[in-house]
């Protein structure tokens, strides 16, 4: 097991590749604060480089996933300079931005309370397994602010009608409702949480890490291009795939009967 160690984030490796990533401000229920989105930009640059790491688990210490906004931080911004704010406003954009494209999947792990920007969090996995006890809120608007930031990733995550929905009067709602909106994929008893995300990693560690990535990169390119821009890039992709090593490998893996390397 790797470990390293960061002020607001715990971030480990085990022997398989597995990556677990832990916002590890327990006492503030993982509030985001300017230290914490620092560590996490960081470890995403170490993870994006990493060619032993398989998959990554987004997670939070203690009760909670995350409370969104650190208050005290918001509140130190307000009165700084209109060019201030938006350079401190660009560091969560930043992050999401980034773990939105990490080349590795990331499995959100929602133990507890996720609001905020915990939704923004939840959003920007490429999917989220949730304790049953968790509860969701986009809460800004009760605060006189706006869900800003996060919004592209809740948006395109749950579409423009759960966003008119919650982003406009500050609700709580339950894990169930979060799945109904497909802000998580799955749901299940708290005691159960562990083991629902050990049974994705077991899948996804089944599979080519480079096709994993190239599969990533190709839905963020469907999602946001042509149907005439797509047919190109998704014929070239193709091609370039079948020239890999690791393509060559997993298709004479299955005619042979064999395990490819990927596979422990």
């Amino acid at each position: 097991m790797k470990i390293m160690n960061y002020e607001c984030i715990k971030f480990a490796v085990d022997e398989r590749g597995v990556a677990t990533l832990t916002l590890n401000r327990p006492n503030v229920h993982n509030a985001l604060s300017a230290q914490l989105i620092a560590d996490l930009q960081h470890v995403c640059d170490e993870i994006d480089c990493s060619s032993d790491i398989r998959v990554v688990v987004l997670t939070g210490a203690g009760a909670s996933f995350c409370a969104g906004g650190d208050l005290a931080w918001m509140k130190s911004n307000m009165g700084q300079p209109r060019d201030q704010r938006i350079e401190e406003s660009g560091y969560l954009s930043r992050l999401l931005n980034t773990l939105n494209k990490l080349s590795k999947p990331l499995i959100g792990k929602v133990n507890g309370i996720a609001f905020g920007g915990g939704v923004g969090m939840v959003s920007v996995c490429d999917f989220a397994i949730c304790s049953d006890t968790a509860t969701f809120g986009l809460t800004e608007v009760k605060l006189g602010l706006i869900p800003s930031t996060i919004s592209p990733f809740v948006v395109r995550r749950i579409g423009e009608a759960h966003a008119r929905r919650n982003f406009l009067n500050a609700r709580l709602f339950n894990a169930q409702e979060a799945e109904v909106m497909n802000l998580v994929a799955t749901v299940v008893p708290a005691a159960e949480l562990d083991e629902a995300v050990e049974k994705e990693i077991a899948l996804i560690l089944k599979c080519g890490p480079n096709s994993i990535s190239a599969a990533k990169k190709l839905i963020d390119y469907v999602a946001t291009h042509s149907e005439e821009e797509c047919a190109s890039y998704t014929t070239e992709s193709l091609a370039d795939i079948w020239e890999t090593d690791e393509a060559k490998e997993g298709i004479d893996a299955f005619f042979n009967k064999t395990k490819p390397n990927w596979i422990n």
